[in-house]
């Protein structure tokens, strides 16, 4: 039977926690949780980014939001379809507000221009060949104007566009937009999902520097495949997993 959940419902609010999917992956383990309960932080004192990395926030100031995702019908297969419907929905909320410039940066990142706005952290559950759950995470800079210098290249909504949002209201926005985009994957429209994907990728049918260990290459960025390999083209159409390379910025 499928989940009949929304996505962002409930929406529970949290003061402070050391990470949002942790303190989700807890609650479903607790049995406390189910299919589109979603949480959002004011401020997270350990949040966890991609390979390890700390996603910092300023408190009170972003969206910080967790929500469990139960795939039903999807095989573990189709992991990067849930990556894919994801990024759009953030990319859904940012754009509406931000207007022109959003895009997705391969394989997590928000940006606008060049300019990182937002991350997400999927942690998928497996059980053998069985994908129990995923706890989906996601970080958007929203009214913060001041960031750690050792952060490269951050920017917020308010920043772009001189507004103060309200942070309860846009989480309500960014479950819907993923569940519409939940929705489109439970309908099989893998295809159309990935087509929109490449469409707001960043730096598609540019020229892109990336880090391979010690090198550096330089290629023009194609796309991504349905299995989440970046496409480039070095001369020859080359496809790279995920944690291979860093983009160059």
């Amino acid at each position: 039977m499928l989940p009949v959940t929304a996505i962002g419902t409930p929406l529970i609010q949290l003061d402070t926690v050391d990470s949002s999917n942790n303190y989700a992956m807890g609650q479903m383990q607790a049995q406390l949780a189910e299919h589109g309960t979603a949480w959002l932080a004011a401020h997270q004192t350990d949040g966890k980014g991609q390979r390890g990395k700390l996603w910092q926030d300023a408190a009170g100031h972003n969206i910080i939001l967790s929500t469990v995702i139960v795939p039903s019908t999807l095989t573990i297969g189709e992991q990067f379809f849930l990556s894919v419907a994801v990024a759009l929905a953030c990319r859904d909320l940012f754009s509406y507000y931000a207007l022109h410039d959003t895009c997705i940066k391969w394989p997590n990142d928000l940006y606008w221009k060049d300019r990182k706005a937002g991350g997400i952290l999927i942690e998928n559950i497996l059980q053998g060949s069985d994908w129990k759950y995923a706890i989906v995470g996601i970080g958007l800079n929203i009214n913060q104007t001041a960031f750690d210098s050792a952060l490269q290249n951050p920017v917020s909504l308010l920043q772009i566009t001189g507004r103060k949002y309200d942070l309860h209201k846009l989480a309500i926005e960014l479950c819907a937009y993923i569940e519409k985009r939940w929705q489109q994957i439970l309908k099989g429209e893998r295809a159309a999902l990935l087509s929109e994907y490449n469409q707001h990728l960043y730096k598609r049918n540019e020229i892109a520097k990336l880090r391979k260990e010690s090198a550096v290459i330089e290629a023009r960025v194609v796309g991504v495949n349905e299995i989440g390999e970046l496409l480039v083209d070095t001369g020859t159409l080359t496809s790279i997993p995920f944690g291979e390379v860093t983009w160059v910025i």
